[in-house]
């Protein structure tokens, strides 16, 4: 597989050194609107070309697929104009900034017949894999109830870099710039996390989000900072469970944490990832009755990055796809409107 990276912030490396890593796949370009930074790090990553359009990269056309990481508003355009193409994307989440846009893309590339895979990077976790393995066995009888969180501490660290000088930080904190906040950015994922480990749909959310003051005028140069910072969630789940989940980026203490708890009949689940590792306790069986938990073996599972190769040489489609990244986008939204109703929303 010959692939493009489109994008080259800091998402990138990641992608850049995964992909490279596996055998069959030669990184042969760079595309991004700022020629200093497609420069630089197409020669951190030892890429050959570099396009400042993506116009220019599609005219040159010696690429089979794409890996779409630019900023979330620019998802849409640039990912149907791949499409249009003919050629295979992986694209970071959100898949765009509506349901609407999300289904144009999912639509357009099932028309197509490329292989369209989104980047919810935690579904290469081990923990959440064997535990959605787990439940689906019935081992932990009909689910009942799940808690789900994602915490991180940007906001109040340092450790990422300085949202108040770094523009990569800045445009996560303003909608104008194509940020529906800490709901959008990982929302995404924790909504992800919990109703994949749980093996349910959503079915019903009740949101409330808020944005926080951080500088006086509310505003750093054109980023007005009005994206929200945390929210907390109840859903419904298909298997009649009832969740809740929450984010922030307030969370001091905690770099880059999720969580998910998963309480059936007969046992429960908890899963733990951070950047420290990854871990999978249950209480099953008899340890139920003692409320005793043991650490699970969960094993290793391939990459995202891996299995959008794989479909690529295969043709068999990947998981998570487009449209479950559009199904996912539904729930945001109905978040953002219940915000604003007071009220539950169905997903329809």
């Amino acid at each position: 597989m010959r692939l493009v990276i489109l994008g080259t912030g800091g998402m990138a490396n990641s992608h850049a050194k995964n992909f490279q890593a596996i055998d069959g796949v030669e990184v042969v370009a760079a595309v991004d609107v700022d020629a200093a930074r497609v420069n630089a790090f197409a020669d951190l990553h030892g890429i050959e070309r570099r396009f400042i359009s993506l116009d220019e990269a599609i005219a040159w056309g010696g690429f089979d697929a794409a890996t779409n990481v630019t900023p979330d508003r620019i998802h849409h355009p640039t990912t149907l104009a791949l499409i249009a193409a003919g050629k295979h994307v992986m694209c970071e989440k959100p898949l765009a900034e509506t349901y609407e846009k999300a289904l144009e893309m999912t639509q357009a590339a099932e028309a197509a017949g490329i292989i369209n895979m989104v980047n919810l990077t935690y579904r290469n976790v081990a923990p959440l894999q064997k535990a959605r393995e787990i439940v689906l066995s019935g081992e932990i009888g009909g689910v009942k109830h799940v808690e789900a969180s994602y915490l991180q501490s940007w906001l109040v660290s340092r450790a990422w870099g300085d949202w108040r000088t770094e523009s990569q930080w800045l445009w996560r904190l303003s909608t104008g710039h194509g940020s529906n906040g800490v709901l959008g950015d990982i929302g995404i994922h924790i909504l992800d996390f919990a109703s994949y480990g749980a093996a349910a749909d959503i079915e019903h959310v009740f949101a409330r989000l808020k944005t926080f003051d951080k500088v006086q005028g509310g505003s750093i140069g054109d980023y007005k900072l009005d994206a929200n910072d945390s929210f907390t969630m109840s859903v419904d789940f298909s298997n009649g469970a009832l969740g809740v989940v929450h984010a922030s980026r307030w969370a001091t203490g905690h770099l880059n944490e999720l969580r998910l708890r998963i309480y059936g009949e007969k046992g429960g689940l908890e899963i733990s990832h951070s950047t420290e590792g990854s871990s999978l306790r249950g209480c099953l069986g008899a340890d139920a009755e003692t409320a005793t938990w043991r650490t699970l073996d969960a094993g290793m599972v391939p990459t995202n990055y891996m299995r959008f190769a794989d479909a690529v040489r295969t043709g068999i489609p990947p998981d998570p796809a487009f449209r479950h990244a559009a199904d996912l986008q539904k729930i945001l939204d109905l978040a953002i409107l219940t915000e604003k109703e007071r009220c539950e929303r169905g997903i329809v």
